[in-house]
């Protein structure tokens, strides 16, 4: 299905709408799109309503000078919400997306039905160390070079021939990859920069969920992390557990921070066996 777009604030916004029945909001991490939810689309529109929106900043979506906390992606989330005349909605966020999701039903808790948190930041301190020197000076001038066409076309080149003599990308290099060829524009880069550094400083992440954690949730959760993610560990799924110890966790064994492009059909259906369970027995 087409992207549609709408102005929120003066700029304009792609979003997916499609389907129709019990609304679930997908929100992707840093450097993501709403690509990444596409096959997720196909399988839950059926009998449910997708909205899957490009944050500001990422994919098809402006690329503005501002705020790019976690409560303005929230209060953006809200504000479509509004356009679309939705009222309440499963939450699923993955990396960023997932301190989004969090961040908006710490805001707008009577709008959130269910919460889905994959692979999430705001979980821990813990995050990969090419994310936390996207906080340190001149990290710009170094992404307008190693994001530039040339040195990516040349990464290009390898990568065929590496693949020509067995070498298969997994779903992590495959996202990865596409996130980062989105960086040859100053545009991008200034907004991938902003967002990191909302959320991360050298030491780490530098939001934290657990204080609003602490607090017996009133909505279902789901929690889904892949064993071997090399971004943020897939202990931060078992801390949150002690945390909220009636949330549900799935660990994907061997899937990378990506397990819903890991094995997409496992993730599919614990999601909709997720969103379909009577609230009353979570």
């Amino acid at each position: 299905m087409a992207p549609s777009k709408v102005v929120l604030h003066g700029h304009e916004l792609s979003y997916v709408d499609s389907g129709s029945g019990p609304v679930v909001l997908f929100i992707h991490g840093i450097l993501g799109s709403q690509r990444q939810w596409a096959h997720l689309v196909d399988q839950m529109d059926e009998d449910h309503r997708v909205v899957v929106p490009d944050l500001f900043g990422h994919g098809e979506s402006a690329k503005p000078l501002g705020d790019y906390s976690l409560s303005a992606h929230a209060a953006t989330m809200r504000d479509l919400l509004d356009h679309l005349g939705i009222q309440k909605v499963t939450l699923v966020g993955h990396s960023l997306g997932g301190g989004i999701a969090m961040q908006f039903f710490y805001l707008f808790p009577e709008r959130v039905e269910r919460l889905v948190l994959v692979s999430s930041g705001g979980l821990g301190r813990e995050v990969n160390l090419i994310l936390r020197a996207a906080t340190l000076p001149g990290a710009e001038q170094v992404l307008s070079v190693v994001a530039s066409v040339p040195v990516t076309s040349r990464l290009r080149a390898v990568g065929r021939g590496a693949e020509k003599v067995g070498w298969r990308p997994g779903a992590d290099v495959g996202a990865i990859w596409r996130g980062f060829s989105s960086l040859s524009d100053r545009e991008s880069r200034r907004a991938f920069l902003a967002t990191t550094r909302a959320v991360i400083d050298l030491g780490g992440q530098s939001i934290s969920a657990h204080d609003h954690l602490g607090d017996a949730l009133p909505v279902p959760v789901l929690i889904v992390w892949g064993t071997r993610d090399r971004m943020i560990p897939a202990s931060h799924a078992l801390s949150a557990q002690q945390l909220v110890p009636e949330c549900q966790v799935e660990l994907f064994e061997g899937a990378g921070h990506f397990p819903h492009l890991d094995d997409p059909d496992r993730f599919a259906r614990v999601l909709r066996d997720f969103v379909a369970a009577d609230p009353a027995s979570d």
